[in-house]
């Protein structure tokens, strides 16, 4: 049989082959409902398959979006790659995943081999302040590159980050507030990851903020410890077996909550009669462990649809200022049993559409 070409689709559909390429490529110029109706009938009785290849040779595009993460393994990075994942589905796009394991080589490494192939854009989450990637963005022509999650100092390209300040903040302010906590511990990153623009730098600096304002001192307290549950369980038990344990822990990621937890059933303390437990993420785990984890949630799925948004519409990439250029969705505080409410409802913190922190029961 023949090969059914663009050019049969157009007959069948009584229309033009540039309506058929708005159809099939969603753009650049609008069409008709009831056309595209039967541009797409057209396509489904031909049996028409679009040469992606060819598309992208004539367009310098292809209909793919390079996505980077430090570690998809980690439950949060896992959650935020399925719901851009959805976006860019929703839009017509395949995302296209790497990892870069927070080694500044393979970062760059997958934003040159998602950039040499002509990705329709580049979601990037970083894992530090990269001039190296900066530099490929720059020699890249076109290239439209979108911070996820965190912006490091390096790079001025337009970021969409979740309020981490104000939810450390108010978690913090929960465990001293409504529990009487005397002070409250903190588990960091490991010593020497952190950089400016790092979520978990926001962390540790709304810790600091929640113990500044109660007076209480901070470095005895700040506890370094790698970011996924096995390396924080290996801290916590150290540092729960001590004659000074902390009453309450406030961990930068859920997955060391979850480890910190692991530790202490292990030591023979209770959560949250002998300590009390937070996170932040809110990933689904959260929900499922023992005790139940408070925590602190952001929207993922309306920062992944903008993030995708961004990328694939120029009207939203018109250069600002740095503050314009930078998305902050608000976070919002999500109380369990781990901190000691049973269930009790909480209060609002505030719900700033750019920053403000909200709190919930579940």
């Amino acid at each position: 049989m023949a090969k059914v070409t663009r050019d049969d689709v157009a007959r069948l559909a009584g229309t033009s082959t540039a309506v058929v390429s708005y159809v099939i490529n969603n753009g650049p110029r609008p069409v008709a409902p009831a056309t595209k109706e039967k541009v797409l009938a057209a396509i489904e009785q031909l049996g028409y398959r679009p040469n992606s290849v060819a598309q992208a040779m004539a367009s310098r595009r292809t209909n793919l979006i390079g996505m980077v993460v430090p570690d998809a393994r980690q439950p949060f990075f896992a959650e935020m790659a399925h719901a851009v994942e959805r976006a860019a589905s929703e839009r017509g796009k395949l995302v296209l995943i790497g990892n870069s394991d927070y080694v500044d080589d393979r970062e760059v490494h997958y934003v040159r081999a998602f950039l040499g192939m002509r990705v329709s854009g580049l979601i990037l989450v970083s894992q530090g302040p990269s001039q190296r990637a900066a530099e490929e963005f720059a020699a890249m022509e076109g290239a439209k590159v979108v911070l996820l999650h965190r912006r490091p100092e390096a790079i001025d390209d337009v970021a969409v980050v979740t309020d981490d300040v104000g939810g450390a903040e108010a978690v913090v302010r929960h465990l001293l507030e409504v529990h009487g906590h005397p002070y409250v511990a903190c588990f960091g990153g490991p010593v020497d990851s952190p950089a400016p623009g790092d979520p978990v730098i926001d962390h540790v600096e709304g810790w600091q903020q929640a113990m500044d304002a109660h007076g209480l001192p901070t470095e005895p307290h700040l506890i370094d410890a790698p970011f996924h549950r096995y390396g924080a369980y290996e801290v916590a038990l150290g540092v729960l077996r001590s004659a000074d344990r902390p009453p309450a822990i406030f961990c930068s990621t859920d997955d060391q909550a979850i480890g910190v937890l692991r530790a202490a059933r292990e030591v023979g303390l209770r959560v949250p009669e002998d300590l009390a437990v937070a996170g932040f993420d809110d990933v689904p785990e959260a929900a499922l462990a023992d005790p139940p984890l408070t925590t602190v949630a952001s929207d993922r799925d309306a920062m992944a649809r903008a993030a995708v948004d961004l990328v694939l519409d120029d009207s939203l990439m018109v250069p600002g200022s740095d503050t314009e250029r930078v998305r902050k969705f608000p976070s919002r505080l999500v109380v369990r049993r781990s901190c000691g409410c049973n269930g009790a409802a909480s209060v609002t913190s505030g719900t700033s559409a750019t920053t403000g922190t909200s709190a919930e029961a579940e």
